[in-house]
């Protein structure tokens, strides 16, 4: 799912990298997505996202991301979108169900030997005491 269509972007400074133009130009730049007014989702999906990142998430229900990774405002726009895009479609992803399974007999019986084995080897350490002859 594209959301880039619905994101807006703020610039701001960065910091890190750009030499003498890091204190003049706004190259970071701050995604947000508005989740409760995308059209692109459905109201369950509105509902998962709000569960799922709710700690990215602000009051307002707007989902933010900033991206300063690059020296031009235009790969963090990029950088941005794809970060968001990311983090809807990991958050939307339903996972596998687990199928329980059991222990095969022959599993269970292995493992009980090996505790045996380990019970005879332990038992055969102690010191043996005079009445015990």
């Amino acid at each position: 799912m594209d959301v880039s269509a619905e994101i807006n972007f703020k610039s701001t400074r960065s910091g890190g990298k750009g030499g003498q133009n890091v204190n003049k130009v706004e190259t970071a730049v701050i995604a947000s997505f508005p989740i409760d007014a995308s059209a692109l989702l459905t109201d369950s999906q509105k509902d998962l996202l709000k569960e799922k990142l709710s700690n990215r998430i602000s009051g307002e229900g707007v989902l933010l991301v900033k991206s300063q990774n690059y020296r031009t405002q235009l790969e963090n726009k990029k950088d941005a979108v794809v970060k968001i895009n990311g983090l809807i479609n990991k958050a939307l992803h339903k996972k596998k169900p687990r199928i329980a399974t059991k222990a095969t007999k022959a599993s269970i019986e292995k493992r009980i030997d090996a505790k045996k084995r380990a019970s005879r080897i332990k038992e055969d350490r102690r010191k043996y005491r005079g009445d015990n002859w």
